[in-house]
């Protein structure tokens, strides 16, 4: 018995989307389209996550040490090493530094030939962070090391780190979450209301029949519900037709840019299946979601009998 009335209810959901063709197609439009302006924010948020993780495991603090001991140089790496947001602590001797440089300028390295018996580059600790919110922070425990020390007795020369590229990257993917938590607001309070409107169209057709059912004691639930199941269709189909031009228009631009200047800059972007999984229940629950309470809301005037 509960089979039939399950099947019954499906089968009425789903003939009310047929029923009503025109404003059923109109709602998937409109909700595909709106949803698909959520996916766009959607992709940018994950990359620029994905770039803040790519950059906080390359971009970090640098710092230049005087002409020191051995001791001293391993007591400053530990010391780094113990402070809350560090990632790695990598030791770039005279040497390394000065074949950094000479790698940077390649066919005429030459010009750097005297300072090998001369080397006037400084040694450093590079050192990188867990998150890069902790860059100010950081760098300030890391100058303490040689506070109230007599000049004479100083190991840290000087430290330098990219704060403006930094700070820019941290207000950039903090404005995309605010714009992308706007937009998801927007697009739950239009689907809403689009679904609703839809449903309330097919309620209306059939207002005369829900007042028979009522007073032969159908239950609110068992009418509700295949109206509840057109809803939730029109949120899936909006869903699934999002996510296919969301991939075939992203991936098409990723192609783009991997022959681009983003590409020469070390910047590696999602491939669209790095984020199917995520995006999907994420649609499917906006979907499933906004589909039953727009159709629950569209329900409420005609159940008062």
């Amino acid at each position: 018995m509960r089979y039939n009335v399950i099947t019954y209810l499906l089968g009425e959901g789903i003939r009310n989307v047929f029923k009503n063709k025109k404003s059923t197609s109109a709602s998937i439009i409109i909700m595909s389209l709106t949803m698909l302006i959520f996916g766009v924010f959607f992709v940018i948020t994950q990359n620029i996550n994905s770039i803040m993780k790519q950059i906080e495991s390359e971009q970090g603090i640098e710092v230049f040490l005087y002409d020191i001991s051995e001791d001293q140089t391993k007591a400053l790496e530990d010391y780094i090493r113990n402070i809350d947001g560090i990632n790695t602590v990598e030791y770039k001797s005279k040497e390394d530094a000065l074949n950094q440089l000479k790698s940077q300028f390649k066919d005429r390295e030459d010009l750097l030939s005297g300072y090998d018996e001369n080397n006037i580059f400084p040694a450093s600790y590079v050192v990188t962070l867990t998150d890069l919110t902790k860059n100010n922070e950081v760098k300030q425990k890391i100058d303490e090391y040689d506070k109230d020390k007599p000049d004479t007795e100083k190991v840290i020369k000087k430290i330098t780190s990219s704060d403006e590229t930094i700070t820019t990257l941290i207000n950039l993917a903090n404005g995309i979450r605010i714009i992308t938590g706007v937009i998801l607001v927007i697009l739950i309070i239009i689907s809403i209301f689009i679904i609703s409107n839809t449903i309330k169209l097919t309620v209306h057709a059939r207002r005369k029949e829900i007042s028979i059912m009522k007073y032969v004691g159908a239950t609110d639930s068992f009418i509700r519900w295949p109206f509840v199941i057109e809803g939730i269709i029109i949120g899936i189909v909006a869903a699934l037709l999002s996510i296919l031009v969301l991939g075939i228009a992203y991936s098409l631009i990723t192609n783009a840019a991997a022959n681009s200047i983003i590409s020469t800059m070390g910047i590696k972007l999602l491939s669209f299946t790095d984020m199917t999984t995520l995006l999907v229940i994420v649609y499917m629950v906006l979907g499933i979601g906004i589909g039953a309470l727009g159709s629950s809301i569209s329900m409420r005037k005609y159940l008062q009998v």
